[in-house]
């Protein structure tokens, strides 16, 4: 049975759970590979983590992967204690900050925190197919129905 995943609730949980960059590490190994590493081109379940340049390297093929590689984080140089709250934030809030505050909060500059909630924003958008919810599921202030107005919002009906 797999260990649940517990989720931090505030912004103070979040940075005692990821207080350095090898929890985040950490944290992304553990969900990408739950049981254990795997190499993506041979399955091998051995590997070297190469630290002098942050990748895993196949015990039996000798294929070299970044654990990022084919994540919303691959190919970025932002570190990952800026993404894992950059990620939380915009999950965990119910108006998303802009990229102007998202640069304030996590020190970088604008540019790079536009491209990080694009990033975001499009990892989290449902994909055809996929499930729209599973588990439990927590609503708050949440409003469902409605009728259509002229300009195709919901409305809520007269109390």
């Amino acid at each position: 049975m797999e260990a649940e995943v517990r989720h931090p609730k505030t912004l103070i949980e979040f940075m005692q759970t990821y207080p350095a960059e090898e929890e985040c590490r950490r944290a992304i190994f553990e969900q990408r590979w739950p049981h254990g590493f795997s190499c993506r081109r041979c399955g091998h379940e051995r590997a070297w983590h190469l630290r002098g340049r942050g990748l895993f390297e196949c015990a039996s093929c000798h294929y070299q992967g970044s654990l990022t590689a084919g994540a919303i984080l691959a190919c970025m140089r932002t570190d990952l204690r800026k993404w894992l709250p950059a990620i939380w934030l915009l999950a965990a809030t119910k108006k998303a900050p802009s990229a102007a505050e998202l640069a304030r909060q996590l020190g970088v500059t604008v540019k790079a925190a536009g491209l990080m909630r694009r990033q975001i924003a499009q990892a989290m958008a449902r994909r055809e197919g996929e499930l729209l919810l599973r588990g439990i599921v927590a609503l708050d202030e949440g409003f469902s129905g409605g009728k259509r107005s002229p300009t195709g919002r919901s409305r809520a009906p007269p109390a």
